[in-house]
């Protein structure tokens, strides 16, 4: 079992990093060889490229719920919560250089519909809903549906770390700062 579990993760990190670097037209093969597996192994794993590819999408979606999601105690104020969201999604796309282009490329596959993006992220969306619910119910975010609220926030982190992360230089930790500010502004009720 443990080779079973292996190999399929070889197979989805050679996937991820190919559709970094080549977008979603990369081949089969070249996951496969990137992966070390032959490419008839790999279809043992994955019967299709929209296969793989959503393999991926989902192996994303439960790190980041890993990585975001977290039960809170009553005592946790909502104003603190979102802030507590805002910097936890910072954290887990500035831990991976490569993951706000690979969101990015995930999001716009021709290889997956709209209801597997939305089975694939559901427990997440539905934790961003019910904690943004919370906050406007709360008096603490704008009015708005609450789900955009975080997908605005999510979108935004990604976004603006993808483009720093042009300039070579190292992001520094103010810089981090500067971005959650701009989130919470962007969502807190005026």
């Amino acid at each position: 079992m443990e080779a079973t579990i292996g190999k399929k993760d070889k197979i989805l990190d050679a996937a991820a990093q190919l559709i970094v670097e080549n977008g979603l037209q990369c081949s089969m093969a070249a996951i496969a060889e990137r992966a070390g597996v032959a490419t008839g192994s790999l279809y043992n794993y994955f019967p299709s490229k929209g296969a793989l590819v959503l393999g991926v999408y989902v192996r994303v979606g439960e790190q980041m719920s890993r990585a975001v999601v977290v039960e809170h105690d009553q005592a946790v104020s909502h104003e603190d919560r979102i802030k507590g969201y805002i910097a936890r999604y910072i954290a887990f796309i500035a831990a991976d250089a490569e993951r706000a282009k690979l969101f990015e490329y995930l999001d716009n596959s021709p290889e997956l519909s709209l209801t597997e993006i939305a089975a694939t992220f559901s427990g997440f969306v539905d934790y961003t809903r019910v904690l943004f619910e919370g906050a406007r119910e709360a008096g603490v975010v704008r009015e708005g549906r609450a789900y955009l609220l975080g997908s605005f926030v999510r979108g935004a982190i990604r976004h603006t770390i993808k483009r720093r992360r042009l300039d070579p230089t190292p992001i520094e930790d103010s810089e981090y700062a500067w971005i959650a500010d701009m989130c919470w502004k962007a969502v807190a009720r005026d």
